[in-house]
């Protein structure tokens, strides 16, 4: 190689290791300022914030993607949405949003509200879910016919709060609510994402 070339090639290679680094970089620590996404970007910071424990505190989430204990799944995700303590120390989960394929078509749960024109779910309390548009399987690499997002909210778990003689931290219409709220949102930044709206 000419050496007059050298530098140029020195540089290009510098610049695409940095490429790689940057590529492989963990996306899910947040750094200030904040994200205004959370979980893969199905949530604005703003309606995650919605869901609460009853103890404050600032809204970060831990996010991972898996593709499962076998080949044949093609999409697992899976959020924790964590809120800080009041000394802003520790930080505890809230709940958990997971998106993952599944053959079995959508149901619904006894005494749920449904998520409103539009939407494929359901809501409660303590829990919800909401199945994705149909084309959104194909395009998030799923081989399955459906593509759910369920939410798990253990604060507000009545049979639990039951055996320790406690009161929900939020009312349960106010909670069944906010959950109806997060997963319309989650729904639809999701087919956005995937380009895969009806």
């Amino acid at each position: 190689m000419d050496k007059k070339w050298l530098p140029l090639t020195i540089t290009l290679g510098v610049a695409g290791l940095a490429v790689v680094v940057a590529g492989a970089w963990p996306d899910n620590v947040e750094k200030p300022p904040l994200p205004q996404s959370l979980c893969h970007g199905a949530l604005s910071r703003e309606t995650a914030e919605l869901i609460d424990d009853g103890q404050g505190g600032e809204v970060s989430a831990g996010a991972w993607e898996s593709k499962g204990a076998s080949n044949d799944h093609g999409v697992f995700k899976e959020c924790h949405v964590l809120r800080a303590d009041q000394d802003g120390a520790k930080r505890r989960g809230v709940y958990k949003l997971v998106v993952e394929e599944t053959r079995s078509a959508p149901g619904t749960k006894k005494d749920s509200a449904p998520l409103g024109p539009g939407f494929t779910g359901w809501a409660l309390p303590d829990r919800a879910e909401v199945t994705l548009p149909t084309a959104c399987a194909v395009r998030m690499g799923s081989a399955a016919p459906h593509i759910t997002a369920s939410l798990d909210v253990p604060s507000q778990d009545e049979e639990l709060l039951y055996r320790r003689g406690e009161k929900p931290p939020v009312a349960p219409e106010t909670a069944t609510r906010n959950n109806a709220t997060v997963m319309r949102e989650v729904a639809t930044r999701l087919a956005e994402r995937y380009d895969c709206t009806d």
